[in-house]
């Protein structure tokens, strides 16, 4: 098989960039196949990402090493990625599991190219869903009011689990518990979070209820990466859908599931394809 990488890098915004890179690349022996870039006159940073494929007569690591000098030389962030290497997804799930089954089907049918070693629930409910895709299953319990301690030891349980499974991005597919400052900053750009899009507002138990009650016309959902501020952190993917009178909670509800199960599955999608750069507190992403 032909090597594949796919390359994506930022900088402060300049000319012949984009003359620099493919110059590189082609005196590398490499083809690019596709090449996306935006230059964000806001922060003056520029975005790139390149999918190119390699002659084979040098490998990824001698491109990291070669690239390297024009990083520097462009004070660049930037990463090399192998295109045929399937990210390792660990899903995280309590007990509404619609995006939880969303992606396990996507992954059985090959429409998410990631691997899914793990799936940590703090309730059992999904053992048996696990089992039937031969995942296994980390049951890691939390009571309710439980201790800070407590907290920090089943964080640092899903930890060990994430290091082990060399994982990498954790999808929180509905996990109803709130992650401590020390576990956000733990899964840095790594961790998706989905949720509905009604925040701030209709806040805690029933959000479609209470958007029913106050005759909502539009429902959606949000999928982001995860911080210490809680549902605020940068913004991946966003989808909404319409809705009227003639609608009971439980139709928006169902509604909501649906739009929630697609927003999340693009956003995994984007992430494990290396479509997304961070832009400070947004993000790029290319499509």
């Amino acid at each position: 098989m032909q090597p594949q990488y796919i390359l994506n890098l930022s900088c402060l915004d300049q000319r012949g960039i984009v003359q620099r890179v493919s110059g590189f690349l082609a005196d590398h022996g490499c083809n690019i196949i596709d090449s996306a870039q935006f230059g964000d006159q806001s922060s003056q940073l520029f975005f790139m990402r390149v999918h190119f494929s390699g002659d084979g007569s040098i490998d990824g690591d001698g491109l990291r090493s070669g690239f390297a000098e024009l990083g520097d030389a462009l004070q660049m962030t930037w990463q090399l990625h192998d295109a045929h290497k399937k990210p390792r997804v660990m899903l995280m799930v309590s007990k509404i599991g619609h995006c939880l089954n969303d992606l396990l089907f996507r992954y059985k049918s090959g429409l998410l190219p990631v691997e899914i070693p793990a799936i940590v629930s703090n309730h059992a409910d999904f053992y048996q869903l696990a089992a039937s895709y031969n995942i296994p299953f980390h049951h890691l319990p939390l009571a309710t009011g439980a201790p800070e301690s407590d907290k920090r030891a089943q964080e640092e349980r899903i930890l060990e689990v994430a290091h082990n499974a060399g994982i990498d991005l954790v999808v929180l597919a509905r996990y109803m518990q709130i992650l401590s400052p020390q576990m956000c900053k733990a899964l840095e750009g790594k961790a998706i979070n989905i949720h509905h899009s009604f925040l701030p507002s209709f806040k805690g138990a029933k959000p479609y209820y209470q958007a029913h009650d106050r005759g909502v016309k539009l429902i959606g959902a949000t999928a982001h990466f995860v911080t210490g501020d809680l549902d605020e952190g940068p913004i991946i993917e966003q989808d909404v859908a319409r809705v009227d009178h003639a609608m009971d909670p439980a139709t928006l509800t169902a509604i909501g599931r649906d739009v929630e199960c697609v927003v999340l599955a693009r956003a995994v999608k984007y992430f494990v394809e290396h479509r997304i750069l961070l832009n400070g507190h947004k993000t790029v992403v290319f499509k």
